[in-house]
Protein backbone atom coordinates (compact mmCIF):
# COMPACT_ATOMS: atom_id res chain seq x y z
CA UNK A 1 0.00 0.00 0.00
CA UNK A 2 1.21 3.50 -0.78
CA UNK A 3 2.10 5.13 2.59
CA UNK A 4 0.91 8.50 1.33
CA UNK A 5 -2.63 7.14 1.20
CA UNK A 6 -2.53 6.78 4.97
CA UNK A 7 -1.76 10.44 5.58
CA UNK A 8 -4.68 12.63 6.72
CA UNK A 9 -6.03 15.06 4.15
CA UNK A 10 -4.69 18.58 4.53
CA UNK A 11 -7.37 21.15 5.32
CA UNK A 12 -7.74 24.90 4.91
CA UNK A 13 -9.06 26.81 7.91
CA UNK A 14 -12.12 29.03 7.58
CA UNK A 15 -10.57 31.34 10.13
CA UNK A 16 -12.99 30.34 12.88
CA UNK A 17 -12.37 27.47 15.36
CA UNK A 18 -16.10 26.76 15.68
CA UNK A 19 -16.65 26.38 11.94
CA UNK A 20 -13.42 24.39 11.59
CA UNK A 21 -14.59 22.07 14.36
CA UNK A 22 -17.80 21.22 12.50
CA UNK A 23 -15.90 20.69 9.24
CA UNK A 24 -13.13 18.46 10.50
CA UNK A 25 -10.50 21.20 10.42
CA UNK A 26 -11.78 23.21 7.48
CA UNK A 27 -12.11 22.79 3.72
CA UNK A 28 -10.26 19.67 2.51
CA UNK A 29 -7.54 19.74 -0.14
CA UNK A 30 -7.49 17.10 -2.90
CA UNK A 31 -11.24 17.57 -3.13
CA UNK A 32 -14.12 19.56 -4.66
CA UNK A 33 -16.37 21.22 -2.07
CA UNK A 34 -19.67 22.88 -3.00
CA UNK A 35 -21.45 25.64 -1.08
CA UNK A 36 -25.14 25.90 -1.97
CA UNK A 37 -27.41 28.72 -0.84
CA UNK A 38 -29.83 31.37 -1.95
CA UNK A 39 -28.60 34.92 -2.45
CA UNK A 40 -27.37 36.82 0.65
CA UNK A 41 -26.67 33.71 2.72
CA UNK A 42 -22.90 34.19 2.75
CA UNK A 43 -21.49 31.99 -0.04
CA UNK A 44 -19.19 34.68 -1.42
CA UNK A 45 -18.25 35.82 2.11
CA UNK A 46 -17.02 32.32 2.92
CA UNK A 47 -15.01 32.21 -0.30
CA UNK A 48 -13.37 35.59 0.22
CA UNK A 49 -12.41 34.59 3.74
CA UNK A 50 -10.84 31.36 2.48
CA UNK A 51 -8.66 33.25 -0.02
CA UNK A 52 -7.13 35.21 2.85
CA UNK A 53 -6.61 32.38 5.32
CA UNK A 54 -5.02 30.24 2.60
CA UNK A 55 -2.03 32.58 2.91
CA UNK A 56 -1.31 31.56 6.50
CA UNK A 57 1.33 28.88 7.14
CA UNK A 58 0.12 25.30 7.77
CA UNK A 59 0.95 25.71 11.46
CA UNK A 60 -1.93 28.22 11.60
CA UNK A 61 -4.35 26.28 9.42
CA UNK A 62 -3.41 27.83 6.08
CA UNK A 63 -1.64 26.51 3.01
CA UNK A 64 1.09 29.15 2.53
CA UNK A 65 -0.68 29.70 -0.76
CA UNK A 66 -2.36 32.15 -3.06
CA UNK A 67 -5.81 31.71 -4.59
CA UNK A 68 -7.47 31.84 -7.98
CA UNK A 69 -10.97 33.30 -7.78
CA UNK A 70 -13.08 32.73 -10.91
CA UNK A 71 -16.27 34.77 -10.72
CA UNK A 72 -19.35 34.63 -12.90
CA UNK A 73 -21.45 36.82 -10.62
CA UNK A 74 -20.77 40.45 -11.49
CA UNK A 75 -19.33 42.70 -10.27
CA UNK A 76 -16.61 41.13 -8.13
CA UNK A 77 -16.74 42.48 -4.53
CA UNK A 78 -13.28 44.10 -4.49
CA UNK A 79 -14.31 46.57 -1.80
CA UNK A 80 -15.38 43.78 0.57
CA UNK A 81 -12.18 41.84 -0.11
CA UNK A 82 -10.06 44.90 0.68
CA UNK A 83 -11.97 45.48 3.91
CA UNK A 84 -11.58 41.85 5.01
CA UNK A 85 -7.92 41.82 4.04
CA UNK A 86 -7.26 44.87 6.23
CA UNK A 87 -8.77 43.13 9.26
CA UNK A 88 -6.99 39.89 8.38
CA UNK A 89 -3.60 41.55 8.08
CA UNK A 90 -3.96 43.48 11.32
CA UNK A 91 -4.94 40.35 13.26
CA UNK A 92 -2.04 38.35 11.76
CA UNK A 93 0.60 41.08 11.63
CA UNK A 94 3.27 38.64 12.85
CA UNK A 95 2.64 36.34 9.86
CA UNK A 96 1.44 38.53 6.96
CA UNK A 97 3.86 41.21 5.74
CA UNK A 98 2.42 42.08 2.33
CA UNK A 99 -0.97 43.17 1.05
CA UNK A 100 -3.12 39.99 1.17
CA UNK A 101 -5.08 41.13 -1.88
CA UNK A 102 -1.93 40.73 -3.98
CA UNK A 103 -2.13 36.96 -3.52
CA UNK A 104 -5.74 36.66 -4.69
CA UNK A 105 -5.91 36.32 -8.48
CA UNK A 106 -9.33 37.28 -9.84
CA UNK A 107 -10.61 36.28 -13.27
CA UNK A 108 -14.12 36.73 -14.73
CA UNK A 109 -15.70 33.74 -16.47
CA UNK A 110 -18.84 34.13 -18.56
CA UNK A 111 -19.95 30.59 -19.37
CA UNK A 112 -19.11 26.90 -19.05
CA UNK A 113 -17.37 26.70 -22.42
CA UNK A 114 -15.02 29.53 -21.47
CA UNK A 115 -14.18 27.76 -18.20
CA UNK A 116 -13.43 24.56 -20.07
CA UNK A 117 -11.13 26.45 -22.44
CA UNK A 118 -9.37 28.05 -19.45
CA UNK A 119 -8.56 24.77 -17.71
CA UNK A 120 -5.14 24.21 -19.40
CA UNK A 121 -4.06 27.74 -18.39
CA UNK A 122 -5.34 27.13 -14.85
CA UNK A 123 -3.28 23.95 -14.60
CA UNK A 124 -0.19 25.79 -15.85
CA UNK A 125 -0.73 28.42 -13.14
CA UNK A 126 -1.21 25.79 -10.42
CA UNK A 127 1.69 23.63 -11.60
CA UNK A 128 4.22 26.42 -11.30
CA UNK A 129 2.97 29.77 -12.41
CA UNK A 130 4.93 32.93 -11.65
CA UNK A 131 3.11 33.76 -8.44
CA UNK A 132 4.65 34.80 -5.13
CA UNK A 133 2.92 31.91 -3.38
CA UNK A 134 1.79 28.67 -5.09
CA UNK A 135 -1.89 28.55 -6.06
CA UNK A 136 -3.57 25.95 -3.83
CA UNK A 137 -7.12 27.28 -3.65
CA UNK A 138 -9.45 27.59 -6.63
CA UNK A 139 -12.84 29.24 -6.15
CA UNK A 140 -15.64 29.31 -8.72
CA UNK A 141 -18.46 31.66 -7.76
CA UNK A 142 -20.88 30.52 -9.05
CA UNK A 143 -20.99 27.34 -11.09
CA UNK A 144 -24.75 27.67 -11.71
CA UNK A 145 -24.35 31.05 -13.41
CA UNK A 146 -22.03 29.48 -16.01
CA UNK A 147 -24.90 27.29 -17.22
CA UNK A 148 -27.64 29.89 -16.86
CA UNK A 149 -28.33 30.96 -20.45
CA UNK A 150 -26.57 28.58 -22.79
CA UNK A 151 -28.77 25.51 -22.36
CA UNK A 152 -32.46 24.80 -22.83
CA UNK A 153 -34.61 21.97 -21.45
CA UNK A 154 -34.65 19.83 -24.58
CA UNK A 155 -32.93 16.40 -24.44
CA UNK A 156 -30.03 17.48 -26.66
CA UNK A 157 -29.13 20.49 -24.49
CA UNK A 158 -29.52 18.52 -21.26
CA UNK A 159 -27.19 15.83 -22.59
CA UNK A 160 -24.63 18.44 -23.64
CA UNK A 161 -24.91 20.15 -20.27
CA UNK A 162 -24.34 16.87 -18.39
CA UNK A 163 -21.29 16.21 -20.54
CA UNK A 164 -19.83 19.57 -19.54
CA UNK A 165 -20.69 18.90 -15.87
CA UNK A 166 -18.60 15.75 -15.84
CA UNK A 167 -15.83 17.17 -18.04
CA UNK A 168 -15.30 20.30 -15.93
CA UNK A 169 -15.70 18.60 -12.54
CA UNK A 170 -13.38 15.79 -13.60
CA UNK A 171 -10.68 18.27 -14.58
CA UNK A 172 -11.11 20.20 -11.33
CA UNK A 173 -10.90 17.05 -9.20
CA UNK A 174 -7.82 15.91 -11.10
CA UNK A 175 -6.16 19.26 -10.40
CA UNK A 176 -7.12 18.97 -6.73
CA UNK A 177 -5.69 15.46 -6.44
CA UNK A 178 -2.54 16.05 -8.48
CA UNK A 179 -1.47 19.32 -6.86
CA UNK A 180 -3.07 19.14 -3.40
CA UNK A 181 -5.49 21.96 -4.23
CA UNK A 182 -8.70 22.84 -2.41
CA UNK A 183 -11.45 23.52 -4.96
CA UNK A 184 -14.55 25.38 -3.77
CA UNK A 185 -17.54 26.09 -6.00
CA UNK A 186 -20.72 27.91 -5.07
CA UNK A 187 -24.13 26.93 -6.38
CA UNK A 188 -27.52 28.56 -6.25
CA UNK A 189 -30.82 27.06 -5.15
CA UNK A 190 -34.23 27.00 -6.77
CA UNK A 191 -37.66 26.60 -5.21
CA UNK A 192 -38.60 22.95 -4.81
CA UNK A 193 -41.89 22.03 -6.44
CA UNK A 194 -43.29 18.64 -5.49
CA UNK A 195 -44.16 16.29 -2.68
CA UNK A 196 -41.31 13.76 -2.85
CA UNK A 197 -37.99 13.85 -1.01
CA UNK A 198 -34.69 14.98 -2.42
CA UNK A 199 -33.88 15.90 -6.01
CA UNK A 200 -36.11 14.35 -8.67
CA UNK A 201 -37.43 12.02 -5.99
CA UNK A 202 -33.96 10.84 -4.97
CA UNK A 203 -32.71 11.77 -1.52
CA UNK A 204 -29.19 13.19 -1.77
CA UNK A 205 -27.27 13.49 1.49
CA UNK A 206 -28.13 13.68 5.16
CA UNK A 207 -31.15 16.00 4.97
CA UNK A 208 -34.65 14.99 3.93
CA UNK A 209 -35.22 18.49 2.54
CA UNK A 210 -33.66 21.95 2.50
CA UNK A 211 -35.31 25.13 3.74
CA UNK A 212 -34.20 28.76 3.49
CA UNK A 213 -36.18 31.97 4.05
CA UNK A 214 -39.18 29.80 4.91
CA UNK A 215 -39.15 28.14 1.48
CA UNK A 216 -38.32 24.60 0.49
CA UNK A 217 -35.42 24.70 -1.96
CA UNK A 218 -33.10 22.37 -3.84
CA UNK A 219 -29.67 22.89 -5.45
CA UNK A 220 -29.57 24.26 -8.97
CA UNK A 221 -28.22 22.06 -11.80
CA UNK A 222 -30.04 18.94 -10.58
CA UNK A 223 -29.02 15.39 -9.79
CA UNK A 224 -26.33 15.07 -12.47
CA UNK A 225 -24.27 17.84 -10.91
CA UNK A 226 -24.70 16.34 -7.43
CA UNK A 227 -22.58 13.42 -8.60
CA UNK A 228 -19.77 15.77 -9.63
CA UNK A 229 -18.80 17.12 -6.20
CA UNK A 230 -17.11 15.39 -3.26
CA UNK A 231 -18.78 17.41 -0.48
CA UNK A 232 -21.85 19.63 -0.30
CA UNK A 233 -22.49 22.27 2.36
CA UNK A 234 -25.80 24.14 2.63
CA UNK A 235 -26.03 27.71 3.90
CA UNK A 236 -29.48 28.96 4.87
CA UNK A 237 -31.04 32.05 6.37
CA UNK A 238 -34.32 32.56 8.20
CA UNK A 239 -35.93 35.59 9.79
CA UNK A 240 -36.95 35.29 13.44
CA UNK A 241 -39.23 37.70 15.28
CA UNK A 242 -37.42 38.77 18.44
CA UNK A 243 -39.72 41.49 19.78
CA UNK A 244 -41.45 44.77 19.01
CA UNK A 245 -40.08 48.28 18.72
CA UNK A 246 -42.35 51.32 18.31
CA UNK A 247 -45.24 49.05 17.42
CA UNK A 248 -43.30 47.21 14.72
CA UNK A 249 -41.95 43.69 14.89
CA UNK A 250 -38.18 43.40 15.28
CA UNK A 251 -36.56 40.65 13.24
CA UNK A 252 -33.25 38.83 13.47
CA UNK A 253 -31.59 36.92 10.64
CA UNK A 254 -30.46 33.47 11.72
CA UNK A 255 -27.94 31.72 9.46
CA UNK A 256 -26.97 28.06 9.52
CA UNK A 257 -24.46 25.78 7.85
CA UNK A 258 -25.46 22.14 7.26
CA UNK A 259 -23.32 19.26 6.04
CA UNK A 260 -25.48 17.74 3.29
CA UNK A 261 -22.90 15.11 2.38
CA UNK A 262 -19.16 14.66 2.78
CA UNK A 263 -17.16 11.41 2.85
CA UNK A 264 -15.13 12.58 5.85
CA UNK A 265 -17.84 14.22 7.99
CA UNK A 266 -20.86 13.09 10.03
CA UNK A 267 -24.20 14.91 9.69
CA UNK A 268 -23.90 18.22 11.54
CA UNK A 269 -25.03 21.83 11.54
CA UNK A 270 -23.78 25.09 12.97
CA UNK A 271 -25.16 28.60 13.30
CA UNK A 272 -23.00 31.41 11.98
CA UNK A 273 -23.00 35.18 11.69
CA UNK A 274 -21.56 37.58 9.15
CA UNK A 275 -19.87 40.64 10.63
CA UNK A 276 -17.73 43.41 9.20
CA UNK A 277 -14.71 41.28 10.14
CA UNK A 278 -15.85 38.07 8.44
CA UNK A 279 -17.85 34.88 8.97
CA UNK A 280 -17.91 33.27 12.42
CA UNK A 281 -19.62 30.24 13.91
CA UNK A 282 -21.89 30.57 16.94
CA UNK A 283 -21.27 28.11 19.75
CA UNK A 284 -24.60 26.94 21.18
Amino acid sequence: MNPSKLLPTETLTLGCPILDGYLGGGIPCNSLTELIAESSCGKTQFCLQLTLFAQLPPSHGGLSASSLFLHSEFPFPFRRLRHLSGSFRSSHSDLIFTNPCDDVYVRPVNDARQLLDLMPKIETLVAGGKTRLPVRLIVIDSIAALFRSEFGNNPSDLKRRSFLFFKISGMLRRLASKYGVAVVVTNQVVDFMGEVEGINGVRVGNLRSLYSSGRRVCPALGLAWSNCVNSRLFLSRNEEIVGRENGEMSRHTKRRLDVVFAPHLPPSSCEFVITEYGVFGVDR
